[in-house]
């Protein structure tokens, strides 16, 4: 190509093709007015972010109020078994007295229940329903199903209302509210030294209620109970309580059938308790302290076991016998073996061990038959000291006065014989998930006696009295 042809074959023709181009002098402003639109845009988002971050923020701590109506987020386990049944007790059909009940609890919150920003405030009074009302003798009584909000947040209280025999809603007095769990039994007792108390239960409406006064422990091994209890239809169980102190704290079973799913003492007191320095107790010690096999406890310690033991099985000082099976030192600490029998009754025998420093532990309750008892060996599971306290697979034997030797037998295996000290206690191994028997022998080789080895108790079994489960008694 010569520079001559470029000249003029070409340089006309790319110039005529550049003006048909139509290129823009400036084209920064077409840029500034799209970034105009985008920030006026992300200003707009912005601030209805914020309105709604506000708004949130004023919903969730109640300062900006939520329609009850509106929905929520339950932050809170309900016992379905009590809010989906039908409303029990004579009350259920007074349609006046409720719906008074109702405005009241709306513009009267029974309970204030604290939340990191505020409080929890009365949701759809609608929604508010009665799970239990009715008189009884000297008090009108109901539990009360109350939703409650939390800005968005839900949850639902069962509360009990308290007044005189016809009580009308305005003379209905708050005495107590579920702490937002999913138990299916809530309870209420009152009591006063110088009029009649009460004690109510409401369990689901299939189950059975008893309430039991003082226990009978019967010379065969078994604990029986008085039931305070009236029903007052299916599921819930009242009783009237004696106008002065409870000699011991009332105990409560909710049953289905032959299982027992629940069982508490009801708190709530008054109760005469057991006087530490009275008469009662001080003979009860002076017994006890008679020579017992091992080393002799010091008195502090004698006290707090002997009393922990009445506590326990609901026992009084006074016509109560207490046996100084053997004492010792376990690990540095004071320990025990003893034994406590009502008149007449069966005998319940204690493992304990602790001091004023690190505190008590109960490592055994079993109730036995009162026959034969001075000839049974009886021994327990050692439990570590941490957390639930699993057993070890250690275990402490006590042989009767009368024996020369004790064997253990772990299920089907032969017979093993624990080497006893002085004073006649020893030390075995049984893997913690196998039962085992223990056998004393006279020094003629003739059995003394046997005693199973009780498993270790779980929580359950922990919370009724000795002989209430199978973990607590030898009698089937």
């Amino acid at each position: 190509m010569t520079g001559s042809f470029a000249n003029s074959t070409l340089s006309p023709a790319l110039r005529e093709a550049a003006h048909g181009v139509d290129v823009p002098e400036d084209p920064w402003p077409g840029f500034a007015r799209r970034e105009r639109r985008h920030q006026r845009t992300r200003l707009v988002r912005t601030a209805l972010a914020a309105a709604v971050g506000v708004a949130l923020v004023g919903v969730q701590t109640n300062v900006v109020p939520l329609p009850g109506w509106a929905p929520g987020i339950a932050v809170a386990a309900t016992p379905r078994a009590l809010l989906d049944a039908p409303p029990r007790g004579a009350l259920a059909g007074d349609r006046a007295w409720l719906d008074t009940l109702r405005a009241r609890i709306s513009a009267e919150p029974p309970v204030r229940i604290d939340a990191p920003l505020g409080e929890w405030k009365v949701g759809d009074r609608d929604r508010i329903r009665l799970v239990y009302g009715s008189d009884q003798p000297g008090h009108r009584v109901a539990l009360v199903a109350v939703p409650l909000r939390f800005g968005l947040l839900t949850r639902e209280a069962l509360v009990w209302y308290v007044g005189p025999a016809g009580a009308d809603a305005q003379q209905m007095r708050y005495g107590g509210h579920s702490e937002g769990d999913d138990n299916p039994v809530m309870t209420l007792m009152q009591a006063y030294p110088d009029r009649a108390g009460f004690a109510v239960v409401v369990g689901p409406a299939e189950s059975t209620v008893t309430i039991s006064g003082d226990p009978r422990y019967t010379s065969r091994g078994t604990v029986e109970y008085q039931d305070i209890a009236r029903a007052d239809g299916g599921g819930v169980g009242f009783a009237v309580l004696p106008p002065e102190p409870l000699s011991q704290e009332p105990v409560v079973r909710v049953s289905r059938g032959d299982q027992v799913f629940f069982q508490e003492g009801l708190g709530g007191g008054p109760y005469a308790g057991i006087d530490p320095t009275g008469p009662e107790m001080e003979s009860l010690l002076t017994a006890a302290r008679r020579p017992a096999r091992g080393a002799p406890l010091d008195d502090a310690n004698l006290r707090n076991f002997v009393q922990t033991a009445l506590q326990d099985s609901h026992l009084p000082a006074a016509g109560t016998t207490v046996r100084m099976r053997w004492s010792g030192r376990v690990h540095g600490q004071a320990a025990a073996l003893l034994t406590v029998q009502p008149a007449g009754g069966g005998v319940i025998a204690y493992a304990m061990h602790g001091d004023d420093r690190t505190g008590w532990g109960t490592d055994l309750r079993l109730l036995l038959p009162a026959d034969g008892v001075d000839r049974r060996p009886i021994g327990w599971r050692v439990r570590t000291e941490d957390g639930a306290r699993p057993p070890t697979g250690e275990v402490r034997v006590i042989a009767p006065p009368l024996a020369a030797r004790v064997t253990v037998t772990v299920g089907g295996a032969p017979p093993a014989t624990v080497v006893l000290d002085a004073s006649n206690a020893g030390t075995t191994r049984v893997p913690p998930d196998q039962p085992a028997t223990l056998t004393a022998y006279s020094r003629d080789g003739g059995v003394l006696g046997t005693t199973p080895l009780p498993p270790v108790e779980t929580d359950r079994d922990a919370g009724g009295l000795p002989g209430d489960s199978p973990a607590t008694r030898v009698t089937p």
